[in-house]
């Protein structure tokens, strides 16, 4: 049995926190965020006194040392911002608590997505004995686990790989974004990059598309970017000759991101406003709609997999395994669409593997270096079935 604290109170935290209510391993929860009153409409949402609720700034050390001294959790679930994950971790090691998060470390000044942040404290949890888990969301999370399902049972050698993220949904506004609008604009801006023949291929952003067929949605015109979970599988899977990302997007979607860079409004650094100095990217993220409040609307369906080739017995296979996800399903049971919906799950059973002992190890692991089995063996059944398809037209 455990005790748990989540930290976060958005869309994701929102699904971890129904999750994780209904998961009896979990004893005690404590659902923590900066803004108190969303994590006490979580808890009410959720219901039956299942859930306490804190106020923390997780840019504190010290508020949350003190906040994990109050309550002694076994585990904190990290759903805040990738900002803040050093200051978690670093909490952690003070009071001696295992971690788990669902997007790796990135500075705030920069829009850099790269694991050797975190990557440094493995040292330091090997020798307080304790487990922190990177990224066990959906991309990264289960992509990674798919992976290592896939290496585990049907191949010898994977040589290429292909995430493929599709959001086939609408949710009816002009333009939103389907998590934090700051992370997510930093994200899909920033230059490709992809893995090929031992190094780092870097491009423009966009600049390579094309359709993919993905199932029960039909072609949308995919685009490679660069997405964490490539650096850590390319470090796990040696074999890999290329991997890479694809996400699709809208033309409307993208004519608005490129006003909204042209504008000005995409900057991370601070300017100065009648004597206030303000972050554009984050005045954009005050006035663009709550991802949260997108669900109630929102149809269609979300499509996430991967798609690989490599060699069995010494012939040529393929192999695709996919999720796809119904935003109005999601809201249903969750109040949130299939983006949030699709990154809690996986947190919270990821959680609920560490708490029960499944899942462990002194140090810093990403999610692909745990067994896949047990993993992939209770995510259908927890909202998210999977379905596998050998030998088939890979299209990439």
């Amino acid at each position: 049995m455990a005790k748990v604290i989540i930290i976060g109170a958005g869309g994701v935290g929102t699904v971890v926190a129904h999750k994780v209510a209904a998961d009896p391993v979990f004893t005690d929860i404590i659902l923590a965020s900066r803004t108190v009153s969303k994590a006490e409409a979580i808890a009410r949402a959720v219901g039956g006194n299942r859930i306490a609720t804190e106020q923390v700034d997780a840019d504190s050390v010290p508020e949350l040392v003190s906040l994990f001294r109050k309550y002694s959790p076994d585990l904190v679930i990290n759903v805040a911002l990738p900002y803040q994950d050093l200051t978690i971790m670093d909490a952690c090691l003070e009071c001696g608590v295992n971690y788990l998060d669902t997007a790796n470390y990135e500075p705030k000044d920069e829009a850099k997505f790269e694991y050797k942040w975190q990557w440094a404290y493995k040292k330091r949890f090997e020798e307080a004995g304790l487990t922190a888990v990177l990224g066990c969301g959906f991309d990264p999370g289960v992509t990674s686990i798919f992976t290592a399902y896939a290496v585990k049972h049907y191949f010898d050698e994977i040589h290429y790989l292909d995430i493929v993220d599709c959001n086939a949904g609408n949710h009816g506004m002009a333009f939103a974004t389907n998590f934090n609008p700051e992370i997510n604009i930093r994200e899909v801006t920033q230059k490709g990059r992809y893995w090929e023949n031992g190094r780092w291929v870097e491009t423009e952003p966009h600049e390579i598309h094309q359709p993919i067929d993905y199932p029960e949605i039909g072609p949308k015109e995919s685009y490679l970017i660069y997405h964490e979970e490539l650096e850590s599988l390319v470090k796990n899977f040696p074999t890999l000759k290329r991997a890479r990302f694809w996400m699709t997007f809208g033309q409307e979607y993208l004519t608005h991101l490129r006003v909204i860079q042209n504008i000005g409004m995409a900057r991370i650094d601070e300017v100065d406003y009648n004597g206030t100095k303000i972050v554009p990217i984050q005045f954009l993220k005050a006035v663009l709609p709550d991802p949260k409040s997108l669900g109630e609307n929102y149809t269609g369906l979300t499509s996430i997999g991967c798609r690989i080739r490599g060699v069995k017995d010494g012939r040529e296979r393929t192999y695709y395994i996919y999720n796809n996800c119904d935003h109005e399903a999601a809201y249903r049971e969750t109040g949130t669409q299939a983006v949030s919906y699709t990154t809690g799950v996986p947190a919270a059973l990821g959680a609920s593997l560490v708490a029960r002992g499944v899942w462990g190890g002194s140090g810093v692991f990403n999610v692909e270096e745990f067994d896949p089995d047990p993993f992939l063996k209770e995510l259908g059944p927890l909202g998210l079935p999977w379905v596998e398809v050998f030998d088939g037209d890979l299209e990439v």
